[in-house]
């Protein structure tokens, strides 16, 4: 897709850097509010008015609507100064534009107010969301027409939501193990049972003429957790310690909050470790594996990361899969497989489009096996241009989607049909989001032509700055690979220790915030990327003399680098700034 084309879009689907679009989204915004006190109006017309004529010219009434104006303008005035995300000279953290779709999506549906916990609540908020879900699915690799999901306050949510699914499913096979354990004598094999798969479950179900009711006896999910694992460790001749998670060393600070509220603790999240590359290595997850069959612990989840909250980088999903399908075919052993694509997963549309070539093939690998997953997290408040705050989870199918319900009386209504109230860990939910991403879906579209176009533009701006800068300031050391619109960097001079550089760094850093002219993000890379960092000290032959690499971190995720004009005006500036701290002796920083 040409740059021409992803340019179109900007300015079609978004306000512009200086307005350019108020006229006509002026108009919109009037005539969403039309249409809204039209409805009203229209419906139970011999209905008594609250206000009258009259009322709404008493000085009360009068007196305390301008105190209400004053307030909105104290209101409005203040947000003047919140951090201005949607200009491209902020180049920070994972935020930018809002698209007018999604925009105006989210303005008529918060108008109405719906509640996606039920459909009474929200008739067409519902159904909205379930649409909206299908177009997500379909541009991860789903089969639209089988998977499920709703959306969530944002991604940490929804990877929530995966381990509660995860554990639902775990905890029926387990449960089996034990009653068959515990009726027979028979000694429990802990792994075998916790992943026996549900053809197997369904079997053995069927053998012994189980119930519900029975099974519930025997789940640590439903009954007391102490109790039931104590039962576990007795039949399995071993002290039974809980499931563990496979999360590599890139992974987000939300699943460290799901072992704790899950009650796994921390030790359960066994972190994978990274290549050189800072991807996850697939030959130590099968380890780790390994290492929990053969300590009785089960695997509650395996999970691969597409564009990480540090540097973008996309794992070997489909490794990943091949792997984990391997053990299913020859050993029958189901691990459920999670993909956190909070981030990437709208990468997804580039595919199969004439932009593909703007991926590595790897890239392009990983994101096509993001549908063989059992789960995905999605955001479309990140790389979908959509309002704060709106996740997605996704399964591939209900079978997937199935976790424990929990009832509510006032909602118990047959004629309510499968509202999702009692399956989702959030029990109110805006349909505000679910109509910006439907309104997105249905105008800028979630394929090469639409989305893929835009998102691929902000990668080749990424590689415009990279190519600019290496040019300009031979002292800046990018972070290699980058594979989506994030590119981070240290300021290092050949063969300076780690410690220095570090320092260089973080004086950027500083200079670029107190510059006001643009702002971006700083990380620090720990020990889970230890390969990372010694690959990247090695580049400018320089020595690790500090466990840390301070990078300064940009993402390039605003739809107006789609055009020529701001790398032209923007980057010349941002390389002279760099010039001038990197110039500076080393006792000034």
């Amino acid at each position: 897709m040409s740059q021409s084309t992803a340019a179109v879009i900007a300015g079609a689907y978004f306000p512009g850097p200086r307005s350019e679009n108020e006229t006509w989204v002026r108009g919109e915004f009037q005539a969403v509010l039309d249409q809204w006190f039209g409805w009203r109006k229209a419906l139970f017309v011999d209905d008594p008015a609250v206000v009258s004529a009259a009322d709404r010219l008493s000085p009360d009434r009068l007196e305390r609507r301008e105190i209400l104006s004053q307030r909105l303008g104290e209101l409005c005035a203040a947000l003047t100064a919140e951090t201005p995300t949607y200009t491209p000279r902020y180049i920070g953290h994972m935020k930018a534009e809002v698209s007018l779709p999604a925009l105006f999506g989210w303005l008529a549906a918060m108008l109405h107010n719906p509640n996606n916990t039920s459909r009474e609540a929200s008739t067409v908020g519902t159904v909205i969301e379930a649409e909206a879900i299908g177009m997500l699915a379909a541009m991860v690799g789903y089969d639209p027409a089988v998977a499920q999901g709703h959306f969530t306050s944002g991604g940490t949510v929804a990877n929530f939501e995966a381990v509660w699914r995860a554990r639902y499913r775990m905890d029926h096979w387990l449960s089996l193990g034990l009653y068959i354990s515990e009726k027979t004598g028979a000694p429990l094999d802990v792994f075998a049972a916790a992943h026996m798969g549900w053809d197997r479950f369904r079997a053995l179900w069927s053998e012994h003429g189980l119930t519900d009711a029975v099974l519930r006896r025997y789940s640590a999910a439903v009954g007391t957790p102490a109790d039931i694992w104590r039962r576990i460790s007795r039949a399995a001749g071993r002290d039974y310690l809980g499931p563990v998670m496979l999360v590599p060393g890139n992974k987000h600070y939300s699943w460290s909050k799901a072992a704790n509220l899950f009650g796994l603790g921390e030790e359960s999240l066994w972190p994978v470790a990274l290549d050189a590359e800072g991807r996850l290595e697939v030959d130590d997850l099968e380890r780790l594996a390994q290492r929990a069959e053969a300590e009785g612990r089960p695997v509650l989840m395996a999970v691969g990361v597409a564009g990480t909250t540090e540097t973008g980088e996309i794992d070997p999903i489909d490794a990943l899969h091949d792997r984990l399908e391997r053990w299913e075919a020859e050993r029958g052993v189901h691990v459920w497989r999670h993909v956190d694509a909070a981030y990437g997963g709208f990468l997804c549309a580039i595919l199969g489009g004439p932009d593909e070539a703007v991926l590595t093939p790897a890239s392009a690998a990983a994101l096509r096996a993001i549908g063989r997953a059992d789960s995905v997290t999605i955001d479309p408040h990140k790389l979908g241009y959509v309002p704060y705050a709106c996740g997605a989870f996704l399964t591939r199918d209900a079978a997937r989607y199935a976790v424990s319900a929990f009832d509510a009386p006032y909602l118990d209504r047959p004629e309510l049909g499968d509202g999702k109230w009692s399956s989702t860990l959030e029990g109110s939910r805006s349909a505000a989001g679910a109509a910006a991403t439907w309104l997105t879906g249905r105008t800028l579209g979630f394929g090469p032509e639409g989305m893929g176009s835009l998102l691929a533009e902000t990668i080749r701006a990424r590689q415009a700055f990279q190519t600019a800068v290496a040019e300009a300031v031979p002292e800046v050391r990018f972070l290699e690979p980058a594979d989506a619109n994030i590119v981070c960097f240290s300021v290092a001079r050949p063969g300076e220790p780690l410690s220095l550089a570090n320092r260089r760094t973080e004086a950027l850093f500083e200079a670029i915030h107190r510059s006001h002219e643009f702002s971006v993000s700083k990380t620090t890379l720990g020990d889970d990327y230890a390969a990372v960092i010694a690959r990247h000290v090695s580049g400018y032959g320089g020595v690790r003399d500090t466990p840390g690499l301070v990078l300064v971190r940009c993402v390039f995720m605003n739809p107006y680098w789609a055009g020529p004009a701001f790398r032209t005006a923007l980057f010349p500036p941002f390389i002279a700034l760099l010039r001038e701290v990197i110039a500076r002796p080393v006792a000034d920083l």
